[in-house]
């Protein structure tokens, strides 16, 4: 049983407003695995008040861009040392199977790295001359921190989510308080931990696990100069509505009800296992899975049975099995939730191929969904258009490519999708015309050298790399006079 009583304020591990402590249980059979400390507003005034001390008399945003590297550095270095602790930390809270949360902290660290790199080459500062050689003034343009940030990430990938943002914020010297999900308060703790061992000044940073209430209440906070937030588009939509009376800087990463087109030319072999990793990864509770499968009309029923035998096959039940594929939902309430949307799909009178709105037998006592393929699908159905969050595929026909690509751009997201054919050089000319902002080309997986981020309803701004970077920054220019 691991317990924390206290929480992170401005980096020191601080009595909390309330004593009570939440029970965090395991989705595999719902028994309680620890008990965190939950943070209220008034904790949360406490933890902006250290942050707002520490960007505005603190050292850490008048520190040089190599100092600040050189924490970040330390920072994930401690991580990597602690990579099984954390990999079976968030298989516990979150269900997700123990191989994914292990292959998983590889890519944390191709994450941390290409912020790094994008932070030793950014423009902290440059001199533009003037378009007019005979004017007699230049302009020297800087990059500079925003202020305190509110970070705030959902549950489904903890660690990613949390280092895509306090990892940029810091490199640019802003301040944070990082607002995690309740039932992450133990992996989150873990960072905590961490971020203590890193290095940092007093009052850089917070790690608050709160409800909804307490979030909203940091995003208000008339103290916080820019949010940053990883979540559903409702909430986003309610996020930018509150910081846009503020005007304060936001960036935001929401949903996605992303396409995988399967040209007639695919290896089906080669895109049935594409739909496993791109679409089924993490229990299917991933903000990029490409959920809605395009196939064409000439190949569907080889692509129906293709997916069904897929489906079929994926080891169901304990994440700590290393023969599992597909964990639990993280919470009752989620389960409920893609069961009912299992439910809907019939009503809708989507054709079942397998899976069903029954508990896998054996693990009744967990938050498990099986496996759910429907077929005849048609894209206005609600279970094509929205976000299930769940182990649920749905493959719809098309006649040719133009119409392919009309039903991939059929949709109010514009987060991730995918395409695959034989030649990928075609592929990439149909990638080119689907409106999201990550497209992957024969599973070609996602860097982190690049943007990432949605059109549409899929969010606002963009993460990973140099522009993930910049965005943590505010650009002042000073003009002085020529030489």
């Amino acid at each position: 049983m691991i317990t924390y009583e206290e929480l992170f304020i401005g980096g020191t591990w601080t009595a909390p407003s309330s004593a009570e402590l939440l029970d965090i249980r395991s989705p595999h059979d719902n028994a309680v695995i620890g008990r965190a400390a939950q943070a209220l507003p008034a904790d949360v005034d406490r933890a902006v008040a250290a942050a707002r001390r520490a960007f505005d008399e603190g050292p850490w945003p008048r520190t040089s861009p190599a100092d600040r590297i050189a924490v970040v550095r330390k920072l994930a270095a401690l991580r990597e040392k602690r990579a099984d602790e954390i990999a079976a930390l968030i298989s516990a809270e979150n269900g997700s199977a123990l191989w994914f949360t292990k292959a998983g902290q590889s890519s944390l660290t191709r994450q941390a790295d290409a912020y790094l790199k994008a932070a030793e080459e950014f423009g902290w500062e440059e001199t533009l001359e003037p378009s007019d050689p005979a004017a007699p003034f230049r302009s020297v343009v800087r990059r500079e921190a925003i202020g305190v940030v509110a970070a705030i990430i959902p549950w489904n990938s903890p660690f990613s989510s949390a280092s895509a943002k306090i990892i940029p914020a810091l490199l640019a010297g802003n301040t944070v308080v990082l607002k995690v999900s309740p039932e992450n308060s133990l992996s989150m703790n873990l960072l905590a931990e961490l971020l203590a061992e890193a290095g940092l000044p007093d009052g850089v940073i917070s790690v608050l696990p709160a409800d909804r209430e307490t979030s909203e209440y940091l995003v208000k906070h008339r103290e916080v100069d820019k949010v940053a937030f990883t979540g559903s588009t409702r909430a986003g939509r309610r996020i930018a509505s509150l910081a846009g009376e503020q005007l304060k800087r936001v960036s935001l990463e929401l949903g996605g009800k992303s396409a995988m087109l399967v040209l007639p030319d695919a290896d089906l072999g080669a895109a049935i296992q594409g739909v496993k990793f791109g679409s089924l990864l993490n229990n299917g509770e991933s903000c990029i899975a490409q959920t809605r499968v395009l196939a064409p009309r000439a190949r569907y029923d080889e692509v129906v049975a293709g997916l069904k035998d897929l489906v079929e096959s994926l080891g169901v039940g304990d994440p700590a099995d290393d023969r599992t594929f597909i964990g639990p939902m993280i919470r009752r309430d989620q389960q409920q939730r893609v069961l009912d949307y299992i439910r809907l799909g019939i009503e809708e009178g989507a054709r079942l191929v397998t899976g069903g709105p029954e508990v896998p037998p054996g693990l009744e006592s967990g938050n498990y969904v099986t496996p759910t393929l429907f077929a005849d699908v048609d894209n206005t159905m609600r279970i094509a258009r929205e976000e299930i969050f769940g182990p649920v595929l749905v493959v719809i026909a098309y006649d040719d490519e133009d119409d392919a690509v009309r039903l991939a751009n059929d949709s109010e997201y514009g987060l991730s999708g995918g395409v695959w054919s034989a030649d990928p050089a075609h592929a990439l000319a149909v990638a080119r015309r689907v409106r999201t902002g990550t497209v992957t080309v024969n599973g070609a997986p996602i860097g982190f050298d690049g943007p990432f981020g949605g059109f549409k309803a899929s969010g606002l701004g963009r993460e990973y790399g140099a522009v993930g970077l910049g965005t943590y920054t505010e650009y002042k220019t000073i003009t002085v006079p020529a030489r």
